[in-house]
């Protein structure tokens, strides 16, 4: 059984949220696995120039969910594939008769 997996955020910029003064991601973001140096889509973290989030889930970064997602402007797409909507990096579909 495969163990769910929670993203954080790697972002190329911040803001700050006024009344919590709390960094919150903006820019392009992409999902990040806490103690690796890449994102998920494997962009390397320092080359690229992206600062770490790990207080912020992925599905809170996502502008449907609102909140958070105030400064975000882009979804890394191949990073959305892979940690999905939601965030738990569960697959949206389900093989229900499979093939012999």
């Amino acid at each position: 059984m495969a163990r769910e997996k929670n993203f954080a955020v790697a972002a190329s910029s911040q803001w700050t949220d006024e009344e919590d003064g709390v960094r919150l991601p903006a820019g392009e973001v992409h999902a990040w696995l806490p103690g690796q140096n890449q994102t998920v889509c494997g962009l390397p973290l320092h080359r690229a120039q992206l600062s770490r989030f790990p207080h912020v889930s992925w599905a809170d970064a996502l502008p449907e969910s609102g909140g958070k997602a105030d400064g975000v402007k882009r979804v890394c797409p191949r990073c959305q594939s892979v940690a999905g909507r939601g965030g738990s990096g569960r697959r949206s579909w389900r093989r229900i008769d499979p093939r012999p």
